[in-house]
Order: C-alpha cells, then sequence, then structure tokens
C-alpha cells in the first residue's frame, strides 16, 4: 500500500512541474519582463476555422466505405478480401483528402492575438 501512495504522490510532483512549465500568456502580459532577459510578445496571426468536423472523420468514413464496396466487386476469393480492404483504405484517404480541401476552400478566416515569451 505504501508503495502505490509514493507512486501516486510522485505522479503528482511530476504533474506539478509540467504544469508550472506549461504557462500560457495573453493580450494583458504582453510586454512583460522576467529577470531572465525574456519578455512577452504579442502577434496577430489569421487562423482558419474550419468547419464542425476538424479530424474529417466524415469524409474519411464516407471515402472508406465507398471504396469498400468498389474494391469488394473485383476479384474472387482471398482476392476480393484484399481488394475490399485496399479499396477501403484508398478510398478513406481520398475522402479525407477531399473534405480537407472543401473546408480549407470554404473555412472561415479569424484574426487571433497570440502571446509567448521570447528569450534573448
Amino acid at each position: 500500500m505504501k508503495t502505490i501512495q509514493r507512486v501516486m504522490c510522485m505522479g503528482a510532483l511530476v504533474a506539478a512541474s509540467f504544469g508550472a512549465a506549461a504557462q500560457t500568456y495573453g493580450p494583458k502580459d504582453e510586454g512583460r519582463r522576467f529577470n531572465d532577459g525574456s519578455k512577452v510578445v504579442c502577434k496577430n496571426v489569421e487562423v482558419q476555422r474550419n468547419a464542425k468536423d476538424p479530424n474529417r472523420i466524415a469524409g474519411t468514413a464516407t471515402g472508406a466505405v465507398v471504396g469498400g464496396l468498389l474494391g469488394n466487386q473485383v476479384g474472387g476469393g482471398n482476392g476480393k478480401k484484399l481488394a475490399t480492404v485496399a479499396g477501403a483504405v484508398a478510398g478513406g484517404a481520398a475522402g479525407r483528402n477531399i473534405q480537407g480541401r472543401s473546408q480549407q476552400k470554404n473555412g472561415d478566416r479569424v484574426v487571433e492575438r497570440r502571446c509567448e515569451r521570447q528569450y534573448r
């Protein structure tokens, strides 16, 4: 039981140290200077806000189904199984690509203010 408590305590210490290292800065911190000579600098960055499906799951799934159905029409026996799998993989990749291009063309572009600590 004591071993589990030690592991949990060490895990909490590691998590706390990573949390301290992952400092984020906002526009209110702009110009803030630190003892090591670094300062917070903010920039306007154009960010694309795509559609509701940033991981392109719908395009991948649709392409995989269509590719699998087309691949299933080819060959016989084990060749038919292989063609179905290959068709699903190729169709999924094509569907993901098509959806990505569509989202990039139709996505909204937004300007965000992003701040980071610059070291000298």
